[in-house]
């Protein structure tokens, strides 16, 4: 990895179908029609409530704009593993730091395609976390947000799936399942803030 040097300092890795990393795109370029599959996390966080962090994607953002989705999502870039980029993230986005990180889904992955025509494409595992800070969100990432309990954020999702982004509908199903099957112990900590296990 540390021999390739990206195409810009904000960029995407493209990688094959097991993960492996290819290569790299400009983050600005690399969302089209035919969007190369590339690496990216998602991330749940809970504050000490169990209250879920949910997000409303800003209205510039070039796929999915003012659509609510989980806490905050990210891309790789080429010198960092997963949770390297999600602490990034949280920073970058929401303005705080994060603790107690655990997988949830380590093999998620999905393509959609939204009303524009453009495609996610993304092998995405999935974390949650916990707030360890004030948040201050980003005015480029995040519209609005809202602490809800997670619970009634899991029977919104369920209701009303149209409403929320599609990858967040996947994920919120296949976590559930996983928890169900007695999964990570990331897939509990979700599925006991869902209250799954009552």
């Amino acid at each position: 990895m540390s021999e390739y040097t990206p195409v810009a300092p904000d960029h995407v890795v493209t990688c094959d179908d097991a993960g492996n990393r290819l290569g790299t795109v400009r983050r600005s370029a690399v969302h089209t029609v035919e969007t190369p599959l590339h690496l990216a996390f998602s991330c749940y966080l809970l504050d000490d409530a169990d209250r879920l962090l949910m997000t409303r994607r800003a209205l510039v953002k070039k796929t999915w704009p003012g659509v609510w989705t989980n806490s905050f999502c990210g891309h790789l870039r080429w010198t960092e593993e997963a949770e390297d980029s999600l602490v990034r993230h949280a920073d970058h986005e929401l303005g705080t730091r994060v603790r107690d990180v655990q997988v949830v889904l380590p093999e998620f992955r999905y393509r959609a395609v939204d009303a524009s025509g453009v495609v996610e494409n993304e092998i995405c595992p999935v974390y949650v976390a916990r707030v360890d800070g004030d948040l201050t969100p980003n005015p480029d990432e995040v519209a609005e947000h809202v602490w809800a309990p997670a619970a009634e954020v899991l029977a919104a999702v369920r209701a009303t799936p149209w409403a929320f982004s599609p990858w967040m509908v996947r994920q919120v199903s296949d976590a559930a399942a996983a928890a169900a099957e007695g999964g990570s112990p990331g897939a509990r900590t979700l599925a006991t803030a869902f209250r799954l296990d009552d």
